[in-house]
């Protein structure tokens, strides 16, 4: 049983200019290339993706930000309670628009969302977490992260935010060790 619990309605949801304002994350990790866990072997960045209980295909968690929280707390709550996985809130990935077909209400009767995606390195999986009955998680390369993706914008925050970011990334950490030489 989990002692955590996922929160639900919409009485704290976040608007802005008839869009529903959302937070999520891509929840990542490196794995060795080869099984023998020795240090010096190519690390493979892998991604964790959730199944919607409404349909095929994967997604990033990621959900309504309310009142009471930061776009980053939202976001980190959204990945413990879809996901049950805890870490480090890295950066900013860039907001991505997107219509709702199921969450239509009187503040956006359009579906109108704007996702705030964030990139968070995975340091603990819980065993238990809130929504454990209707999500099963997945981790998989990029590659089969953005084949698998249910949605055509969280393809884009895959591809033009967070892998270019950790592209950037590489190349950032590269020249400070080359700088510290």
């Amino acid at each position: 049983m989990c002692d955590l619990v996922a929160r639900t309605g919409r009485h704290q949801q976040r608007y802005e200019a008839g869009c529903r304002l959302v937070a999520g994350c891509i929840p990542f990790r490196y794995k060795n290339s080869d099984e023998t866990g020795d240090a010096n072997s190519e690390k493979i960045i892998e991604v964790l993706m959730i199944n919607s209980p409404s349909g095929p295909g994967l997604l990033f968690p990621k959900g309504g930000w309310e009142n009471d929280e930061t776009v980053e707390e939202a976001a980190v709550r959204e990945a413990v309670e879809e996901a049950g996985v805890r870490g480090e809130l890295m950066d900013f990935l860039g907001f991505y628009h997107f219509k709702s077909k199921t969450h239509q209400d009187e503040f956006s009767p359009e579906g109108v969302c704007r996702a705030a995606m964030f990139a968070l390195f995975v340091k603990e999986e819980l065993e238990s977490w809130p929504e454990q009955s209707t999500r099963n998680r997945t981790w998989l390369t990029v590659a089969e992260a953005f084949v698998s993706c249910r949605h055509a914008w969280m393809r884009e925050a895959l591809q033009d935010g967070f892998s270019k970011w950790h592209a950037e990334k590489m190349i950032s950490a590269r020249n400070d060790v080359t700088l510290s030489c």
